[in-house]
């Protein structure tokens, strides 16, 4: 049987086209999508379109053509204070994390994958105005143990936190202070994942006696960890999946490329020194564009 017509997707009912357009990156949606006709940019622009925002970018010279703080800013405008889930890749500043904070109140989850510009204290002031978090991701971004602590105080509901970063395989390439702060600070936990880390047993044993909750915990690439039969029999029995230092990393998002170094040159766990950190072409630590946000006016028309 011939088909007739064509469906004409302009006349499709708001809820399938929003279900449709839901599957799109908050870029895509504001630079493309939303321009394709009336009922999809109405559609766009209704707040139930922006509980969860996805910045998520190649990181690439393509990607920061565009202004992606504008974009979020204007992505979270539109949530009209019901945003509550964020992704970032590759950019971001500490004034970006102040204006999500102080207009999504309600926000459970936050993710900030590689974004080198934002600081420990943008991070910290923005947790602060975050009370209700529950899902906490800061992966190949500068973190500390005094930070940890905050966190953990601040979000008393928090119940997953990923830090993850690069792997190295060095002897004397030791700390335990971050897993201890996490074993203080965040005894709720139920998803941990450590990728990366330089905790050693000492480490998971405070993690394992004061996160009774815990039930995945992954210690890919956590090479100073060694699960000794007694631990390895404590780490099943207590935690429902364990991923351990030497298992698959297929399923990591990242690059899982682990680095092997002297312990001389191990001043910098993620990867990155200060000067790497500071450093880099200007116009990729400039998004944040005007402080009056004329530069996203463009998008909503």
């Amino acid at each position: 049987m011939e088909i007739d017509e064509f469906r004409n997707w302009a006349e499709l009912p708001p809820e399938l086209t929003s279900s449709i357009l839901l599957r799109l990156g908050a870029i895509e949606i504001i630079e493309n999508a939303q321009k394709v006709c009336r009922s999809w940019r109405r559609v766009c622009k209704d707040p139930s379109m922006w509980r969860k925002i996805d910045m998520h970018n190649r990181g690439d010279s393509e990607s920061t053509e565009i202004n992606l703080e504008s974009i979020c800013r204007h992505a979270v405008d539109r949530s009209q204070g019901g945003l509550i889930g964020i992704d970032i890749w590759y950019f971001g500043t500490d004034d970006l994390l102040q204006y999500i904070a102080e207009r999504s109140s309600n926000l459970r989850s936050l993710k900030l994958a590689m974004c080198y510009p934002i600081t420990l204290i943008g991070v910290v002031d923005a947790v602060l105005k975050l009370p209700l978090l529950e899902d906490l991701e800061v992966s190949y971004c500068e973190f500390s143990e005094d930070c940890l602590n905050i966190v953990g105080v601040a979000c008393p509901n928090l119940k997953t936190f990923k830090l993850n970063c690069v792997g190295y395989r060095c002897p004397s390439n030791e700390s335990d202070d971050g897993a201890l702060a996490i074993a203080k600070s965040m005894p709720r936990l139920r998803h941990l994942q450590l990728f990366g880390n330089r905790l050693t047993n000492t480490g998971l044993n405070a993690i394992l006696d004061n996160c009774p909750d815990l039930e995945h915990l992954d210690l890919r690439q956590c090479f100073n960890v060694k699960l000794t039969r007694d631990l390895e029999r404590r780490c099943s029995e207590k935690i429902k999946v364990v991923r351990r230092p030497n298992d698959s990393t297929k399923d990591y998002p990242y690059d899982a490329t682990v680095q092997e170094m002297d312990s001389s040159e191990d001043d910098y766990p993620y990867g990155f020194s200060d000067i790497d950190l500071m450093s880099g072409d200007e116009d990729y630590y400039d998004l944040s564009g005007a402080s009056d946000h004329s530069d996203y006016d463009q998008y909503d028309f």
